[in-house]
């Protein structure tokens, strides 16, 4: 998809809007934070910010969204630092988008176009390109409007449509019928997951679940908690780097507890305040492996010290995806570069930790491990020697020791549920 997007390496002026009335209020501490991240969102899509600029005001202008007088403003500034591009902080309206350009005579896009636009740089795999791509278009689907000569009505009366109108009506059909068409495919796609989940729910490995923030250390988390798997190795390491959306498709790892317990760890894409509804509608059926989890790890970035906004942020979308009731535990990472008291304290169990370092990181996995354990069912059991297959698939998912008696093999166990009616009939003692 071509759009303004390619525009972004080129030299930008930031734009938000600071409503000051009671029903929409903004505080001073909420747009400067949000105007600090769309400076981070806009050097990760390779943007040069040139200046920001801010205005206050007691609504929004349905025509231009924020005053006619500063967009002249706008245009001046941009005049003056030789910017070509002016990236405003909230979603903007196709009108709103035209009628903007058209005093500023420059491109304009949104906070919601330049995400998309990372988003669509970030996506490696077939499904995260369908996933983008479908996001992108139902964006700019109501965006087309007719503008300028290209979309003019020309020479005809009322309900005739000049060769604009009909270039407008053909670019609106291409992309319905694209968005069908995507639509049709992440359906497979979502049909060959499920198979692939179903698999692993029968294999009764727990499943944990990263969340959190965008580049708040999800992805430095999992290669550090899946090295000590015996089946490891550098290639099963997830992409690392300081910037926003480094890493987007679902990657899903094997683990180890202290207990040599395995596990199965999954690592989603990042949020962001104003995460586009079209990114989350689109990325649900991903994001609903998060809901199939049996714990969630809320990954914060602890030196960030509006780290209390991420973490709204982060549980409005699991709200959205139906995950918000899940077990949980904060995991406020980064500890290492904080030097005062957190006096945020959550109501699930939380840890602090510098997952780069490796800082309470054996804290982490006692506490992984005491969820993961509170569900299973310590027993005892006898199996006969002719049984053998039964001690091999025990072995394959528990840590245990054998004893040798007349009458088999004694073993005990913390089992789940489902095992512990799979092999009830060699149970011969339950421990409390």
């Amino acid at each position: 998809m071509e759009d303004n997007m390619n525009k972004l390496e080129e030299r930008m002026i930031l734009v938000g809007l600071n409503v000051t009335d009671y029903k929409k209020n903004t505080s001073s501490t909420k747009i400067e934070e949000s105007m600090i991240e769309l400076e981070e969102l806009a050097k990760a899509a390779g943007g040069n910010v040139l200046g920001s600029i801010i205005q206050n005001r007691d609504n929004y202008d349905v025509a231009y969204y924020l005053g006619k007088g500063k967009a002249e403003e706008i245009k001046e500034y941009a005049n003056n630092m030789q910017a070509n591009l002016i990236v405003f902080n909230e979603e903007l309206s196709g009108a709103q988008i035209r009628n903007l350009e058209e005093i500023i005579g420059l491109d304009i896009i949104d906070r919601t176009a330049l995400i998309l636009d990372i988003f669509a740089k970030r996506a490696l795999s077939r499904e995260g390109k369908l996933q983008v791509e479908l996001a992108q278009y139902k964006y700019r689907l109501p965006r087309l409007i007719g503008v300028g000569k290209e979309m003019s009505r020309l020479g005809g009366g009322i309900g005739t449509k000049g060769p604009g109108e009909k270039k407008l009506e053909t670019d609106k059909r291409h992309i319905r019928e694209r968005i069908y068409d995507i639509q049709r495919e992440l359906k497979e796609i979502k049909k060959n997951r499920e198979i692939q989940r179903s698999k692993r729910l029968k294999s009764n490995l727990p499943i944990v679940a990263l969340v959190g923030y965008t580049n708040s250390g999800k992805s430095t988390l999992l290669n550090k908690l899946i090295q000590s798997h015996r089946e490891y190795s550098a290639d099963k390491d997830v992409f690392v780097k300081d910037m926003l959306f480094a890493t987007l498709d679902v990657s899903l790892r094997k683990a180890i507890l202290p207990s040599n317990k395995e596990y199965l760890i999954t690592d989603t894409v990042g949020f962001v305040s104003d995460l586009p509804h079209y990114l989350v509608e689109a990325f649900k059926a991903t994001l609903e492996e998060v809901s199939y989890a049996d714990l969630l790890l809320h990954v914060v970035d602890s030196s960030n010290e509006h780290f209390n906004l991420q973490i709204d942020t982060t549980l409005g979308v699991l709200k959205e995806i139906g995950a918000a009731d899940k077990p949980m535990i904060y995991v406020f990472n980064k500890a290492d570069k904080v030097n005062y008291e957190l006096d945020y304290k959550p109501k699930d169990e939380y840890v602090f930790i510098s997952a780069k370092t490796g800082y309470n990181n054996e804290q982490l996995l006692q506490k992984i491990e005491c969820h993961i354990n509170s569900n299973l069912k310590k027993v005892k059991l006898l199996i006969p020697f002719s049984n053998g297959e039964v001690i091999n698939s025990l072995h394959k998912k528990y840590n245990f020791e054998e004893n040798y008696s007349e009458e088999g093999i004694l073993v005990q166990i913390d089992i789940t549920e489902e095992d512990y009616g799979r092999y009830k009939k060699y149970i011969v003692e339950e421990v409390l």
